[in-house]
């Protein structure tokens, strides 16, 4: 069992004994707890919006101060003839201001949708339907939409198409596993009903704290796809031990009580470290972030008190019968030891330097890439297919009108009537290439926003220079002098621009927070030196391949066809922050559980190498089957249409894969054959903290190991 104090071993195992002699009002007690969540979700108010960081977040504090919003601004290239018809019908239906028109063949209509904020739905409804129309009057000429609304609009559906998939696949993947794990249905039901209350509750949770906390659709995605891994994670370890025990002949009671001490145990540290390592992501001060983390600690949060509190109730109720309504071809006896995975740990243990060895420079060299990572954010027309309309009017735009799709916003404030926008033009026009027409501006309340053009991209290096032009130079040049007005810059680009740059300031602190808690943590786990820094860096190696992984297939662009993507040069600038934390979090749920079974044996008297083999095999089936679930759940990533979760799931399922085979099967055990007893012990006059209260047969070894390690 892991080590640890009696007090901290009792609480688990006391909780748990409670709900298996109250197991009814346990059960009922649960699902109140979930149906109050619903509720209280279905009854939040509206949720809170994010704040964008650095100048971004200016510009945006400006526009919410005013009582209108910034106009919608839609663009519609036409490569053909039908431009007059198109405008004369925009113009005719008063649903359109500002309209321009810029080029001959292809030419660019922009124009605003009309207001009020209130008829704007209306209006943009209109808008659409007159291009509509103008396309079916002219069959040879295209009609390409691209814009504020246009573009949001195909992100905010291909999220929800997204996140509906996400659902529709990961829970068959999940069933047919866990039917392939028990080989009895009802078994397989107990983890898919823990993980279903769980995100059940979280989501109505999270509805709620949305008030106050700002939670997009994208993080609603990965709470969905984490809540479901991690609440049948748990449910494994405390299934397969009971299921473990009763095959050794104890009863159902005595089975329950052994694997809340055990299993139980696992489950609480392992939750407490994935809440704890995710809560790094504070230190970026992104508002973004901080719904991720609060959404990932009450789904997790809640999987944890589920675990130790409904799931002994329910196996308790269901007794023997878990392991009735048998699945034909998969009958399942007791869980036994992997033949597979002890004979690897065995030859392992025998030369530990030349299979560490190897397995050390496997993961180096997958890691290798990672040297020339590239962070760069994907615009709209990189994030999305362009099987998606607005998508391809963008990137023909852009073509065409470069920086048109995505225009910079710069938003005055101050004494605005005073500002000279033609200024601002003679700057485009000296901007060499970087700034460009047309330039449009719009007047909201007591502010002046104006729609720049800007070279690359939308997040390239191009585009950023052109963002600094703008800002350092052409900004000043125009306005600098006006007495009492002040600007700052928004838009697409900027935000990409600024969220990066927040996340590059802040990650040396989200790591060492990461690092030094995961340390912290482990040594209080296992009281011992070793454990936490063989457990570190064996992370940092399958991270670090993983990482390499990232940049070989999205920045390098390997497997376009396969994983249905376009690299643009680049890795999303949060994702290798976010898989830190997450994987650092994760990972420790089965790394803990193995640590856990091999010390129960070494603890019991067993020889070091002999507890590693034992430890490895007898926990590689749960490992396994949660290894393969949790990749699979990621996994379903790929399948979505945004590129970011394509990356997401390349590198989270990747870093998995490793850690369930090199570092689990090989690393580990190598580097625990190296240290023998040592392992287990905290040196010098810090090993008398190292005696604690076992299973039978364990405290005799462990007041051994704490005179190894104060001699």
């Amino acid at each position: 069992m892991l080590p640890g104090h009696r007090s901290e071993v009792a609480l688990v195992e006391r909780v748990a004994s409670w709900s298996v002699r109250h197991r009814g009002l346990a059960v009922a007690g649960w699902l109140l707890v979930v149906l109050l969540a619903v509720l209280a979700g279905a009854l939040a108010g509206q949720g809170a919006s994010a704040r964008d960081p650095g100048e971004s977040g200016r510009a945006g504090e400006v526009l919410d101060q005013q009582r209108s919003y910034a106009p919608v601004r839609e663009n519609v290239l036409v490569e053909g003839p039908g431009t007059e018809d198109l405008v004369a019908a925009l113009r005719g239906s008063g649903a359109v201001t500002e309209l321009s028109v810029s080029g001959e063949t292809p030419s660019l209509v922009t124009f605003h949708v009309a207001g009020p904020d209130a008829e704007v739905s209306a209006h943009y409804d209109a808008v659409v339907r007159l291009v509509a129309e103008a396309s079916s009057r002219h069959p040879d000429t295209r009609f390409s939409q691209a814009g504020d609304r246009s573009l949001a609009k195909a992100v905010d559906q291909a999220v929800k198409d997204d996140f509906q998939r996400s659902e529709l696949i990961s829970l068959p993947i999940t069933v047919v596993i866990l039917l392939v794990v028990f080989g009895s249905l009802v078994a397989a039901s107990v983890p898919l009903l823990l993980a279903g209350t769980t995100v059940a509750a979280a989501f109505g949770l999270l509805g709620l704290v949305g008030t106050w906390i700002p939670v997009n659709s994208a993080t609603s995605s990965m709470i969905l796809l984490i809540g479901v891994a991690v609440g049948i994670d748990y449910s494994l370890f405390y299934l397969r031990r009971e299921r473990e025990e009763r095959a050794a002949g104890r009863s159902v009671a005595e089975a329950l009580r052994i694997s809340a001490r055990t299993s139980g145990r696992v489950v609480v540290v392992s939750g407490l470290t994935v809440v704890l390592c995710v809560a790094g992501l504070l230190f970026t001060g992104l508002d973004n972030f901080r719904g991720l983390t609060v959404g990932t600690a009450l789904v997790v949060g809640l999987a944890v008190a589920g675990s130790v509190t409904a799931l002994p109730a329910l196996l308790s109720l269901l007794g023997r019968w878990v392991d009735r309504v048998r699945v034909p071809f998969l009958r399942r006896t007791h869980p036994r030891e992997s033949r597979l995975w002890t004979a690897v740990a065995r030859k392992v243990v025998r030369r530990p330097w030349l299979w560490g060895g190897l397995a050390v420079l496997s993961l180096l060299v997958l890691a290798v890439p990672a040297l020339g990572m590239r962070l760069q954010d994907a615009g709209a027309t990189n994030s999305l297919p362009r099987s998606v309309a607005a998508v391809d009017g963008a990137i023909r735009m852009q073509e065409a009108f470069p920086g048109t799709p995505t225009p910079a916003q710069v938003v005055l404030s101050g004494r605005v009537d005073d500002v000279d926008v033609s200024a601002l033009h003679r700057e485009i026009a000296s901007s060499g290439g970087l700034l460009h027409e047309p330039l449009t501006a719009a007047r909201v309340d007591s502010a002046l926003v104006l729609r720049v053009p800007l070279a690359g991209t939308g997040t390239d290096d191009e585009s950023n220079r052109a963002l600094e032009h703008l800002r350092e130079k052409a900004l000043p040049a125009a306005f600098g002098d006006v007495p009492g007005v002040s600007f700052a810059v928004s838009g697409r680009t900027a935000f990409a621009h600024d969220f990066t740059a927040q996340v590059r300031a802040t990650t040396p602190l989200v790591f060492g927070f990461v690092l030094l808690l995961a340390f912290v943590l482990l040594v209080v786990a296992f009281r011992a030196l070793a454990i936490p820094l063989i457990s570190i860096g064996l992370n940092v190696l399958s991270i670090g391949a993983a990482y390499g992984v990232l940049t070989w297939v999205f920045q390098d662009g390997h497997l376009e066809s396969a994983l249905g993507f376009t690299s643009y040069g680049g890795v999303v600038g949060w994702l290798p922050l976010f898989m830190f934390v997450l994987l650092f979090g994760l990972s420790m749920d089965y790394h803990i559980f193995i640590l856990s079974r091999i010390r129960e044996r070494w603890s019991g008297g067993a020889d070091a190498r002999a507890a590693i083999v034992g430890g490895v095999g007898g926990s590689a089936g749960v490992v396994t089957s949660a290894a393969v679930i949790m990749t699979a759940v990621f996994t379903v990533f790929v399948t979505l249409s945004a590129i970011e979760y394509k990356m997401l799931g390349v590198g989270m399922a990747v870093a998995i894969l490793v850690d369930a085979t090199l570092v689990r099967g090989v690393l580990l055990p190598a580097a625990l054959a190296v240290l023998g007893d040592r392992a287990w012990v905290l040196p010098g006059g810090l090993g008398r903290f190292a005696h604690v209260p076992g299973l039978a047969g364990g405290s005799s070894r462990q007041r051994a190991a704490a005179r190894l390690g104060a001699g």
